[in-house]
């Protein structure tokens, strides 16, 4: 968990690294390498690339929609935030996504994760700071949607895992369908630096690093037990904002951090040892 939470980060970089790019170009780059990397797990398996059962297909499509808006706001908001700012907030992602399994998956909202819930979103405020003179509000609330579009894509994969549909192919018809979703805004992309476009396949690589870490962890422990690692990602965040680019969040933000971190560790608690 935390090498996956240090690929995203370093991808994160990269995404800023590569410059005044439009978002949906460094989205399809990226999302590239993911199809790429799909293509050959599900070469991997040798079960073929047999599509999936007809009542899957609406998750599958709502999955890739949510996890393609999602992607498109934490690229959007990492080219106009701080990096570690963009980082907290797509990571309110867990939180959305208890909301999301309410409604979806019908699971009940305990007394401890509704606190959580409300702590997270008192860290978000301050992280977004909602007043009129914040020039940052407009980016923040997309990162902000982007976290929520992130949870919602995450239920609908717990909802196919349940119903037997494999990784792989989910990760496969997701990139599908975001490279596709990027290809009629072809006409308004940017020319490309060799030194650009080798900044966006490392995106692709770091992300697909993000991944294989992610799943290799969820093979050997339960993710109530090792979730809550995935929140280092803020700090590597913000080490390598601070020394790349000279990020300094301010007391706002960091006291949302530690808020939103505190409601996760909460959570992690409550799941683990709470008394029975």
């Amino acid at each position: 968990m935390l090498l996956a939470a240090f690929c995203f980060s370093c991808m994160n970089v990269c995404v800023r690294v590569a410059g005044d790019l439009p978002t949906v170009q460094k989205s399809f780059f990226r999302n590239l390498v993911s199809l790429l990397a799909a293509l050959v797990l599900l070469a991997r398996e040798g079960k073929g690339f047999r599509p999936a059962e007809r009542k899957n297909w609406p998750l599958l499509l709502g999955r890739a929609f949510f996890g393609t808006v999602g992607l498109l706001a934490n690229f959007y908001t990492v080219d106009h935030l701080l990096l570690s700012d963009a980082s907290m907030l797509n990571k309110m992602s867990p939180f959305f996504a208890v909301i999301a399994s309410r409604f979806l998956l019908k699971e009940k909202l305990s007394p401890v994760q509704a606190a959580s819930l409300t702590g997270a979103f008192a860290g978000a405020l301050l992280i977004i700071k909602p007043t009129l003179g914040n020039m940052d509000l407009g980016p923040s609330l997309v990162g902000l949607l982007g976290g929520l579009t992130a949870g919602v894509a995450f239920t609908l994969v717990r909802m196919l895992s349940k119903r037997g549909e494999r990784g792989p192919y989910i990760v496969f018809v997701f990139s599908v369908f975001s490279c596709l979703s990027a290809l009629p805004f072809a006409a308004s992309w940017a020319p490309m630096t060799a030194d650009q476009l080798l900044t966006l396949l490392g995106a692709g690589l770091f992300a697909a690093g993000g991944q294989f870490s992610i799943t290799a962890a969820y093979c050997c422990a339960p993710a109530r037990e090792i979730s809550v690692f995935d929140y280092a990602q803020v700090i590597f965040a913000a080490l390598l904002g601070f020394f790349l680019f000279g990020d300094v969040p301010d007391v706002y933000s960091v006291l949302g951090y530690l808020l939103i971190c505190g409601m996760a560790v909460l959570n992690f608690w409550h799941s683990n040892y709470r008394p029975h």
